[in-house]
């Protein structure tokens, strides 16, 4: 059976806001199986934004693991996150699943991955999965030299990186934290 692939996931920070957007494509091979997917979600009392990229059986899996580090550290994301990973890393079966976090809360913006790094990116900008690297160019340029709001160039560069990238459609889902 072939692999799920693709998916984008961008998050910016300005003005005090984070945005975390994404798209709603799923494919297996060169065929969509689904095109409004949800892949971003709030968690812990509406404080946190996560998005995911990767196998979805695997993400929602990480999703309630991570949920459970929130509840068990008071929401403290930072720390939530360094547990996520290191049981990710060191979980025999947890070590299988194929996908990464992004996540994010009014103070940082992380990315979590299967081999134990919690990343915390210059600027608060997230892009991750196959149209990860289109929508960051995006987002950097409309972050350096516009005046749009977080919201907006989540817009923007997710719509762009569905343009460019076969993996990543128009059906665009973003949340907001202020």
């Amino acid at each position: 059976m072939e692999q799920f692939h693709g998916t984008t996931i961008l998050s910016v920070r300005r003005d005090g806001r984070v945005a975390l957007g994404g798209d709603g494509q799923v494919t297996l091979g060169n065929v969509v199986i689904k095109a409004g997917a949800r892949k971003v979600r709030r968690l812990y009392q509406d404080r946190i934004l996560a998005g995911f990229a990767g196998g979805t059986a695997d993400a929602v899996t990480l999703f309630e693991r991570f949920e459970a580090k929130l509840e068990k550290h008071q929401g403290n994301l930072v720390r939530s996150a360094v547990e996520l990973a290191k049981d990710w890393r060191t979980d025999r079966i947890l070590r299988r699943l194929e996908a990464m976090l992004a996540i994010a809360d009014r103070e940082a913006s992380l990315i979590i991955t299967g081999v134990g790094d919690v990343l915390e990116p210059e600027n608060g900008l997230i892009a991750i999965g196959s149209g990860g690297p289109y929508a960051q160019a995006a987002a950097r340029g409309l972050l350096d030299n516009t005046n749009l709001t977080a919201e907006e160039i989540v817009r923007k560069g997710l719509a762009i990186a569905a343009d460019l990238c076969i993996y990543t459609n128009q059906n665009i889902a973003i949340e907001v934290l202020e």
